[in-house]
């Protein structure tokens, strides 16, 4: 392909600011279509956006001749019936995280795309934000020498969103898939996978304490990757603010890496010489970075590092967790 004309299935909230608006930043990369049920909300999104084209229905919008690539922007529980669609009207995907709702429909995808030929990519960005590529770095370099373990801790209080009388999608395990475990720790078992290596083995505990909606709102899990590392995570999501915390260390030979996927832009390195600490910004549209890569592998011109395989281990290892 020498240019990319992307449509969009599903422009909510994440499409607004953190994906949309970067496929006309990208060279060789436009935004001419959007598809969303609600026609006033398609057409808004698309005045707004400066998108020529709007669709509320997604088979529209895939066989649309002047959209040669589909970017599935909707909840999960829909992500393998418009990807396998698209693929097999000959478009490359890029699907919002995670994947789908289960290995088995990331399995489903990869097996279409493997049939048709056709690329499918999953917007797990963080492989390509500076900030992760600056701990990457750290860890490529031996900074704290070995790494011997992972350990992650997330403690959140309810959202008024997630408890209200018509909770958000992402705590209907039928729509997500699980509930915000599978939200945020999809991210971070992705990069983690893009840092270490894939996990092999993953187990853990999950349970709805709270009662405040159908998800799993604690869970807890070890796992460990092919490269010998190990690690442990905790989730819960229904502590008081004062409890708020969330981050991950690297435990290495020579010291430890801490950092945060969600919460700041600072990382932090204790070695023997004593502590280092640097900040690198997230950019103003998050999924730029990664939508670029993509765009020059379907040029011919790189490789994307998020792929309908890789996402499809993350997928796995959450299902690991969660189905004990």
């Amino acid at each position: 392909m020498e240019d990319l004309r992307w449509g969009i299935i599903g422009c909510g909230d994440v499409t607004e600011v953190k994906s949309g608006p970067a496929f006309n930043k990208v060279p060789h990369s436009s935004l001419v279509a959007v598809m969303r049920r609600d026609a006033e909300k398609a057409a808004d999104y698309a005045k707004r956006h400066n998108v020529p084209g709007w669709y509320t229905d997604a088979d529209a919008l895939i066989n649309d001749p002047n959209v040669n690539a589909i970017y599935v922007a909707t909840p999960p529980s829909s992500h393998a019936d418009y990807a396998i669609k698209a693929m097999r009207a000959g478009k490359p995907v890029y699907v919002e995280k995670p994947m789908a709702l289960n290995t088995a429909e990331c399995e489903a995808m990869n097996q279409v795309s493997r049939e048709t030929g056709v690329p499918l990519f999953v917007a797990f960005y963080r492989r390509a934000l500076p900030y992760f590529l600056k701990v990457k770095q750290l860890v490529d370099e031996q900074v704290i020498g070995d790494i011997r373990a992972v350990l992650i801790e997330l403690n959140w209080q309810p959202d008024e969103r997630e408890v209200g009388a018509q909770p958000n999608w992402r705590v209907s395990p039928t729509v997500s898939g699980g509930g915000l475990f599978h939200d945020l720790a999809a991210h971070q078992f992705d990069f983690l996978d893009y840092l270490l290596g894939p996990v092999k083995s993953a187990s853990g505990v999950a349970r709805n304490q709270a009662g405040l909606y159908a998800a799993d709102d604690m869970v807890v899990a070890t796992f460990a990757f092919e490269s010998g590392v190990v690690g442990t995570g905790s989730w819960c999501f229904t502590v008081n603010k004062e409890q708020r915390i969330e981050q991950t260390q690297l435990i290495g030979s020579k010291g430890k890496i801490t950092f945060s996927f969600f919460e700041n832009f600072t990382i932090t390195v204790d070695t023997a010489a004593g502590t280092e600490t640097s900040t690198v910004p997230f950019p103003e549209h998050v999924q730029q970075p990664l939508i670029e890569l993509i765009v020059n592998d379907l040029r011919g011109k790189s490789q994307s590092p998020s792929t309908g395989e890789t996402g499809a281990r993350t997928s796995r290892v959450l299902d690991w967790i969660t189905t004990a």
